[in-house]
């Protein structure tokens, strides 16, 4: 006879196995996340070998504690056999920030931080701005169109680009070769999925190998020039961390930010009260922000292998066990927010998980935020009528949450 506990286990491992292969619930992931969070918000899956938080405060201490760290028994749970040693995805390279624990990931962060600064971020604003006015440009001549194809993609692969000194005429390329790369970070990728990302990844890697060649030659002053003088005591960037990390950059500096603009637009037209709050008073633009971002997180969830044995919430975890936080849950706790699924611009007291936390907070946050700030000020100004044309489709992805189109008509 069934008891409780593992009628309980069971009915969590369908709904995992639902958001894990279901194109249907990734589109809608809450009511999902809704039910593990009140039925088992610590679960043990039966179905894969680790644990899933899903309540903020459980996820915050897995992402900031540090007897919680990465490993390679991530790779190994979700099948990913292209990150085995003699064939390795660049974009989560081991020379990656992505799979380090201190003291490698204190040093190399320490290294990129020093040129990676809130000061280069800010000093793009007045490009960012032209670039979205160039773009809104092109909307208004054709009284709207894909946002995503128009704006929400193009935007961010050109600013990375920009601030990394990525040749314009080389840009557009990445579109779809991060889409692809990005596969790898998708939970139980197919063979398919991970043989994309791996050719996709290593054009990527050739790519910069090259760039930061020729730039070794000739003194640039955008981020690439810097990282490759970076230094500390005489310690620098290694070659592969250089090309690990600018691939790094490039690629979370495009897609999360994507997906910002779009899961931004979104929830504002379903929710009009907000725009038209936002439009008549752009000083909520911070605020609106930091919702969209809670409310739709770019990245839905991230994973941290106990280093040592600890618990969570009262469950015991091994050393070695992995711990699957959904980031979309805990943005969504009700004991952490108030009416959480209802998207509130004017709401204060954020702190949402949708950059991580701790030792792996994102580094670029202040860029993704800067973009979209600047997206949607403009946007409303510009625009006094935004509709949807049609139903926007969502990406069938589940670490990253994003949409494949989005029709509009702006007058």
């Amino acid at each position: 006879m069934a008891t409780t506990d593992n009628l309980i286990t069971e009915a969590a491992d369908n709904v995992l196995v639902g958001l894990f292969s279901d194109p249907a619930v990734r589109a809608d992931p809450y009511p999902a996340y809704r039910q593990l969070r009140e039925t088992a918000p610590v679960h043990h899956s039966a179905v894969l070998p680790l644990w899933v938080a899903t309540r903020y405060d459980d996820c915050g201490t897995v992402l900031r504690d540090p007897r919680f760290g990465k490993s390679d028994e991530v790779q190994r749970i979700f099948g990913s056999s292209a990150q085995s040693a003699d064939r390795e995805v660049p974009i989560i390279s081991r020379y990656s920030m992505l799979r380090m624990n201190p003291p490698d990931h204190t040093r190399m962060r320490s290294l990129v931080a020093r040129e990676f600064t809130p000061r280069r971020v800010d000093e793009l604003r007045p490009a960012v701005e032209a670039m979205v006015d160039e773009i809104l440009d092109q909307l208004a001549d054709g009284g709207g169109g894909d946002v995503m194809d128009m704006l929400a993609f193009p935007l961010p692969v050109r600013v990375i680009g920009e601030l990394l000194g990525v040749p314009i005429e080389d840009r557009e390329q990445f579109r779809w070769i991060v889409r692809d790369a990005a596969g790898a970070l998708e939970p139980m990728a197919s063979a398919e999925t991970i043989a994309a990302a791996e050719t996709a990844s290593n054009t990527m890697n050739d790519y910069f190998r090259s760039l930061i060649a020729e730039r070794r030659n000739r003194h640039s002053d955008d981020l690439i020039g810097g990282l490759i003088g970076v230094s500390d005591g005489g310690d620098r960037l290694s070659e592969n961390e250089l090309v690990a990390t600018i691939v790094l950059l490039f690629a979370a500096g495009f897609e999360t930010t994507t997906n910002l603009i779009g899961n931004g637009l979104i929830s504002l037209l379903r929710n009009r009260d907000q725009m038209q709050m936002l439009r008549s008073d752009p000083t909520l633009g911070h605020r609106a922000v930091e919702e969209m971002l809670r409310y739709e997180s770019s990245v839905q969830l991230d994973a941290r292998t106990a280093l040592e044995e600890t618990d969570i919430a009262g469950h015991h975890i091994d050393a070695g066990q992995v711990v699957l936080t959904l980031l979309g849950a805990a943005n969504r706790d009700p004991d952490r927010y108030q009416d959480p699924d209802r998207f509130d611009i004017t709401r204060t007291g954020t702190q949402h998980l949708s950059f991580a936390a701790g030792i792996h907070y994102c580094l670029g946050a202040p860029l993704a935020r800067l973009e979209g700030e600047v997206v949607f000020e403009r946007l409303l100004a510009r625009f006094p009528t935004i509709d949807a044309d049609t139903t926007p489709v969502w990406r069938p992805s589940l670490t990253l949450r994003g949409l494949e189109t989005l029709q509009v008509t702006v007058r």
